[in-house]
């Protein structure tokens, strides 16, 4: 269930409340009049069933009322309610099966700005990835694709190409290319530091990798395994099972090829480089395409699901 807080200019209240009446899965509906101070208006609670909740929410910005009042949804992590019950059942669909839409785009949209944590996770997780696959260490290159943030923009170009919304592909596109492009010179200088040192040599990275060597040698397993940890990232983010992303984040090796091309990049290895690059541009694009088609896939169902009576 979802829990919508609605402020309401008063002589708007009247249309929202049948809004909410007309829609399926509704209930729990509660109207304060005159409580509201900033933005002035009515308050007006109600709980809707996961699956009718992209309805409503549409309906409401279709009134204006992100514009003239509030519009505020969060999941119930626990409701104990016939009523509760009866409008889940009554509600088309399965929960988890449900798109919040607008939920979707807010997530996206927070976790593809170009910020200093976003900036400081991308390049903490290359240079982590890096330590990796000098040492050839699976536990480092798992515990570094775990820590990578890039997952947000990929899903954010995917929902910003199905909901036709532009400034929030570019938004997308500008934290990977920067993102990226930052962690990697950050992590090709790391290397050199790490060689003055004597922790890192050339020779590690040239040497036999039996656990890390995939990383700069791309095939179309690479491929497939990007487009089927694309799907199931899309999925998580639909049905609110945040949990499986970080299963998604240690399927793919983007922030490890990242990391494999600026080490090799620091050493003039032009071969290691080109080849982890091809992987990291084989990863983006595999979840990319599988997190639009996806997203396509839902939008269809939900729609012809609508359509039904």
């Amino acid at each position: 269930m979802l829990h919508l807080r609605l402020i309401t200019p008063a002589g708007q209240t009247e249309e929202v409340v049948r809004l909410i009446e007309r829609t399926v899965g509704t209930t729990h509906l509660v109207v304060l009049p005159g409580t509201a101070r900033d933005p002035v208006g009515d308050l007006v609670l109600c709980d809707v069933a996961r699956e009718a909740g992209d309805e409503l929410i549409a309906g409401l910005r279709r009134l204006g009322l992100e514009d003239t009042g509030s519009i505020a949804v969060e999941d119930i992590g626990l409701s104990l309610s016939r009523r509760a019950e009866e409008a889940e059942r009554e509600a088309p669909g399965e929960g988890a099966d449900a798109v919040l839409w607008e939920g979707l785009i807010e997530a996206t949209h927070e976790e593809s700005t170009l910020s200093v944590t976003y900036l400081a996770f991308i390049t903490l997780a290359t240079m982590i990835a890096a330590c990796g696959v000098v040492l050839d260490n699976a536990i480092l290159i798992v515990g570094a694709m775990a820590v990578g943030p890039e997952f947000g923009p990929l899903a954010g170009i995917s929902a910003a190409l199905v909901r036709r919304r532009p400034r929030l592909a570019w938004r997308s596109v500008l934290a990977l290319l920067v993102g990226f492009a930052v962690a990697m010179a950050l992590t090709s200088a790391f290397s050199l530091l790490m060689d003055a040192t004597g922790l890192f040599s050339e020779d590690q990275l040239e040497g036999a990798r039996p656990n890390t060597g995939f990383i700069y040698a791309p095939d179309w397993f690479s491929f497939v395994v990007a487009v089927l940890a694309g799907i199931a990232g899309i999925l998580s983010l639909t049905s609110a099972k945040s949990g499986a992303l970080v299963g998604v984040a240690i399927s793919v090796t983007t922030v490890p090829a990242a990391a494999n091309a600026a080490v090799a990049l620091a050493y003039g290895d032009t071969s290691q480089t080109s080849g982890s690059s091809v992987q990291l541009l084989l990863n983006l694009l595999g979840i990319v395409l599988a997190g639009t088609v996806t997203l396509l896939a839902q939008k269809h169902f939900w729609e012809r699901r609508r359509q039904r009576p």
